[in-house]
């Protein structure tokens, strides 16, 4: 009977110390404050590097009370192409995209129609303040490339830092016309202190305060050389018509050279 106790007794300590060991690990060191320099070096050193990049996707997306789901191919070239192809779940290709740096152009398969035009037009139907330097860091959850890094604000948020800007300009040297001229971005990011990968944003434009973007990232895929790369991307347009898009990302490859075959067959009409 005593040994029974005794039993009974390392089991319960035993017990004890596991759960106080476990319920250690749910509290970290509050996080240290870091310089503005020091943030912006790590999330620069833990960006996606590659050239080329191809990824398969799902997509869920809700607009105008809307729900729609689909599937694609995204290639990139980096700081020049973006080529995205659309299928809807039956299977059958419907819309190819091609986004330079200056230019979309669009095939609507199902309307034998295309589309030949610039960023205005996405911007005005969607009120999103994109160029191609915007779209491509949404895409991989990196920083933009050719923006103003000096004038950021840091601070702890909720367990991470958290990058604060209100008036971020695309350098100069990259200013292709008056518009990008003129855009300036009140921008937030939040940064994981473990990874310094970006795990939200949050871009408004200054002259458009009725319209905002949320960018969620998480469920972060190990790619070749141990890179990290968000699986899930949630977005969210806060505008006249509210846009929720979700994307579950698969299939990526970093590095091969891809094609970006875009042809608009002769009997296609442009979009009206």
């Amino acid at each position: 009977m005593c040994r029974n106790k005794y039993l009974l007794f390392i089991l319960i300590i035993a017990v004890l110390a596991g759960s106080s060991c476990k319920v250690r690990r749910l509290y970290k060191q509050p996080l240290k404050e870091q310089g503005i320099e020091y943030l912006f070096n790590k999330l620069k050193e833990n960006e996606l590097k590659y050239v080329d990049l191809s990824i398969k996707f799902d997509a869920n997306l809700v607009f105008d009370k809307k729900e729609n789901s689909f599937k694609g191919n995204i290639k990139i070239k980096k700081d020049s192409l973006i080529w995205v192809s659309i299928t809807p779940l039956f299977g059958i290709e419907a819309f190819r995209v091609l986004f330079s740096t200056d230019s979309v152009k669009m095939i609507n398969k199902l309307n034998n129609q295309y589309f030949l035009g610039d960023y205005s037009m996405i911007n005005t139907m969607f009120n999103t303040p994109f160029d191609f330097d915007m779209l491509q860091s949404l895409i991989t959850g990196n920083d933009f490339s050719y923006y103003e890094n000096d004038i950021f604000k840091a601070n702890i948020d909720g367990g991470q830092y958290k990058l604060t800007t209100m008036g971020r300009r695309k350098l100069k040297k990259y200013v292709r016309n008056q518009t990008d001229d003129v855009k300036v971005l009140i921008q937030d990011l939040w940064l994981d202190p473990e990874t310094f990968k970006i795990v939200k944003q949050d871009w408004k434009e200054i002259n458009k305060q009725n319209s905002k973007m949320s960018l969620n990232y998480s469920d972060f895929l190990t790619i070749e050389d141990n890179q990290l790369f968000p699986g899930t991307l949630d977005c969210t347009i806060t505008a006249e018509n509210n846009i929720s898009l979700k994307i579950k990302y698969s299939k990526l490859q970093i590095n091969n050279p891809f094609e970006f075959v875009f042809i608009i067959p002769k009997n296609y009409q442009p979009v009206q």
